[in-house]
């Protein structure tokens, strides 16, 4: 009764978003105000019922009722009740309601957060989202309906969650890394709203930009936490490889980056309008394009879902709608849109148009690199493989002249700046960089290589770069006390994103440069020296879990003959799947992780084990949710936080 109940729910949800995708941009067209004041409702009761349809298939996932398809697949009795509910978007059919969720979710806060927007465009921006859910929606009903019934025969365990999804990092990676990318519909919306307004001012850039960043942040922790997991749960010591997935999410991420600075100079300076709405459009596709990637079945990943092509080929169609119609509206309209702004060279929006440039030039070698082999494969030719030299290498090239617009855009002014008034400051920030870089790396390591050098002076360079503008900034009219109090919260989420930045750029050049990893066999007793730790093989025990049973190797580590932790590192068996999973030990440290991951069992009574030593690996987490808490920043500045209604007197005519 209950999966019935969650599908009517849905056809419900669907039906609502049918109409808020119909009534709502009518009503904008013929100026009649009653349509359009339906579009908030409508909004929020798709969400109502769309969250009882989920709700619905946790309940099934909780009680294991495998009369339904998708919790026979994906769960079983045996499974914790946490991951039950993970296993609702462990699956296809449940990640695509789960986005749905989010889909769902967005739009309803829009709709009542949007209170100060003029009718018309609120209106466009909600019937825009409608048209999205309803493509989503479609789908989800005909292709991938996630209460589909095994009656009158249904087996009586189900197949269990996949081992690798059994893991923390999975229950909150995959909603969080949704809420960003369904969160980049909210900008497409606002800036397809403006295109068919015909109104591309500064105040629609500035209505967006709020949103904008709230979903970037979203996705910022998403890709964060899932590269944690990668490093966690694989077993192998790596925090990124390049899989397509991978970069499905990394490709829409760049855009929005380069989106919400070009939402800045358009709100600030009234130029770049037409840009920013081509990257607003841009980072959404590409989002509907990893969506693609990941269902439709023509990869092979471990995180890929799906594998069948009729699902791919109606994302594709709906991906060619979606993109195609807004890049057709684009073309008709860009002819009137007009900068406001003027400019000179040696100047902040300079800085920030160059800074996007490479950024959109890094998603076209992602999307290159991730595309090409997938085409070349397709097209009969072969397969060709594009991995993680390519990428490094013309990353690397991008991220100098990259770090250093960093680095200077937030001295530079708006408008002009003279060159004699930046030269001293950034001679001096580039000097202390290097001494700063060379002092730490050749006091702590025997070989620096020069592209470590470089890289982790950028790094150092942001810092103190952004440090200097800070000063700047705080003592122009006042002391440094009282000037610090003065800067708003929009200024403070730079300087969280940038510091943030530079900590992803040290941790995966030290990490890279000088991560150390040893396979041994070892005997109970036996010490292996790594770097200057010592590990010592106390044996092993058996292990049993709630679904599992296996082997769990004891190494104590040491360092000038003291103990500095214990690692336990597992090998699990997963009783229905029948599969091997390897659990890593980690002993986490600001400055280092000790990691170990328990291999065989040999025929000398020995195990083979593999130890890393990964310098400041955690630097690139610490530096994710930096940058994401920067985008969360962005909400409590007071310009973006108004819910006063309109009071437009043309449009309480309208009827």
């Amino acid at each position: 009764m209950i999966p019935e109940f969650g599908y009517f729910s849905l056809t419900l949800a669907m039906v609502l978003s049918v109409l808020l995708c119909i009534f709502p941009l009518w009503g904008a067209h013929t100026g009649n105000l009653r349509l359009m004041r339906a579009a908030p409702s409508l909004a929020v009761g798709q969400f109502v019922f769309v969250l009882v349809s989920f709700a619905a298939l946790i309940y099934a996932s909780l009680t294991d009722d495998f009369t339904v398809a998708y919790v026979a697949y994906h769960s079983s009795s045996t499974l914790p009740w946490y991951y039950k509910i993970t296993s609702t978007w462990g699956g296809h059919e449940g990640a695509i309601l789960l986005w749905l969720v989010m889909q769902a979710g967005w739009t309803a806060v829009v709709a009542l957060r949007s209170n100060s927007l003029p009718w018309i465009l609120r209106a466009r921006v909600l019937g825009v989202l409608g048209f999205l859910g309803v493509g989503f929606m479609l789908y989800t009903l005909w292709m991938s309906n996630p209460f589909e019934l095994l009656l009158p025969y249904f087996p009586v365990e189900g197949r269990d969650l996949n081992p690798l999804l059994q893991d923390p990092g999975m229950i909150i990676h995959p909603p969080l890394l949704y809420m960003g990318y369904v969160g980049l519909s909210v900008s497409f919306a606002f800036a397809i709203a403006a295109l068919l307004t015909g109104k591309l001012d500064n105040t629609w850039a500035k209505w967006s930009r709020p949103w904008t960043m709230t979903a970037w942040g979203f996705l910022t922790l998403g890709i964060t936490i899932g590269s944690w997991w990668a490093y966690s749960e694989l077993g192998w010591g790596g925090w990124w490889f390049w899989d397509p997935v991978e970069n499905a999410s990394l490709m829409p991420w760049l855009v929005a980056t380069a989106l919400l600075h070009s939402l800045s100079v358009t709100e600030k300076r009234g130029v770049f309008k037409s840009w920013t709405v081509l990257l607003a459009i841009a980072a959404f596709s590409l989002s509907l394009l990893g969506t693609f990637i990941v269902r439709s079945g023509i990869i092979v990943s471990v995180h890929a879902f799906a594998t069948d092509p009729d699902r791919g080929l109606f994302i594709l169609a709906f991906l060619a709608i979606v993109v195609g119609g807004a890049l057709t509206l684009y073309a008709f309209r860009v002819s009137q849109v007009h900068s406001e702004g003027r400019y000179k060279l040696v100047s902040r929006e300079v800085a920030l148009w160059l800074n996007n440039i490479f950024l959109v030039v890094a998603t076209f070698i992602v999307l290159l690199g991730t595309l090409l082999p997938m085409v070349h494969k397709e097209m009969g030719l072969g397969s060709i493989s594009i991995g993680e030299p390519f990428f490094n290498k013309m990353f690397a090239i991008i991220l100098v002249p990259f770090a250093i617009l960093m680095g200077i855009g937030p001295l530079l002014r708006w408008k002009q700046n003279k060159w004699s008034f930046l030269q001293n400051k950034l001679l001096i920030a580039a000097l202390m960089s290097l001494v700063i870089t060379a002092a730490w790396l050749y006091s702590s390591y025997a070989v620096v290589a020069p592209l470590t050098l470089l890289a982790t002076t950028l790094a150092i360079w942001i810092v103190i770069t952004t440090g200097v503008d800070l000063y700047v900034k705080a003592t122009v009219q006042t002391n440094f006390s009282q000037g610090l109090k003065r800067l708003g919260l929009s200024y403070w989420a730079m300087v969280l994103g940038h510091v943030g930045i530079a900590f992803v750029i040290a941790g995966v050049t030290l990490t890279s440069a000088y991560s150390v990893e040893r396979d041994v066999s070892m005997k109970p007793g036996e010490i292996v020296q790594l770097n200057q730790y010592q590990y010592r093989f106390e044996g092993v025990y058996t292990i049993r879990g709630a679904n599992y049973s296996g082997y769990a190797g004891e190494v104590s580590v040491l360092k000038n003959d003291k103990l500095v932790t214990v690692l336990h590192a597992e090998k699990r068996h997963y009783d229905i799947g029948m599969q091997f999973m390897t659990e890593a030990a980690i002993d986490a440290g600001f400055t280092r992780d000790l990691y170990l991951a328990l291999g065989e069992q040999l025929n000398n009574s020995g195990w083979s084990l593999r130890i890393y030593h990964k310098p400041f690996v955690r630097w690139m987490w610490i530096g994710g949710v930096l940058i994401s808490l920067a985008g969360f920043m962005i909400l409590g500045d007071k310009r973006y936080r108004t819910s006063k209604k309109s009071t437009d007197k043309s449009q309480e005519k309208l009827v």
